[in-house]
């Protein structure tokens, strides 16, 4: 009996022992908003879609991020690229791409398993929304800009012949 009180007493001075010192150690407090968030190198956010140097889209259409998402969030419509519509590097392009925020669980599955390195996270997480409809982006919020210098997929007019 007296070693079960000196183990419970050694249990107790050991939990304030703790208490004591976290509470004299200094407060780390980030200043957000006011100052951006730190982030580490691996944080998964908001996802973004890729482009290349030349301000193609990286994504072919290939549905293995859909395939790979646990959560099923992420729709997928793809169509060909042809003569007058060059959209990616591929053969197909994504011409539909939404990923819904409300489902996604920010595993990062769908980002290994893209063969073209299209998808990848970002770090913004301010995702909040009052209406749950805000939360599916759609490929046109999650692409990056056209690179410096690149000039974006134009449609090209078929050449008329003289007569």
């Amino acid at each position: 009996m007296i070693h079960e009180v000196f183990d419970s007493a050694s249990a107790i001075a050991k939990g304030l022992g703790i208490t004591l010192r976290e509470m004299l150690s200094p407060t780390i407090t980030e200043d957000y908003p006011e100052a951006p968030a730190l982030f580490q190198e691996r944080f998964r956010g908001k996802h973004v879609l890729q482009r290349d140097e030349h301000g193609l889209e990286k994504c072919v259409g290939c549905f293995l991020c859909a395939a790979a998402c646990p959560s099923d969030c992420i729709y997928i419509e793809a169509q060909e690229n042809t003569d007058k519509v060059r959209i990616s590097g591929g053969e197909r392009y994504a011409s539909v791409y939404n990923i819904d925020y409300n489902r996604c669980i920010f595993c990062g599955y769908c980002v290994e398993a893209c063969p073209t390195d299209a998808i990848t996270h970002g770090h913004d997480f301010e995702l909040a929304a009052y209406d749950t409809s805000a939360l599916i982006m759609r490929k046109e919020q999650l692409l990056v800009p056209v690179p410096e210098g690149a000039k974006p997929p134009v449609l090209r007019q078929p050449q008329q012949s003289g007569h």
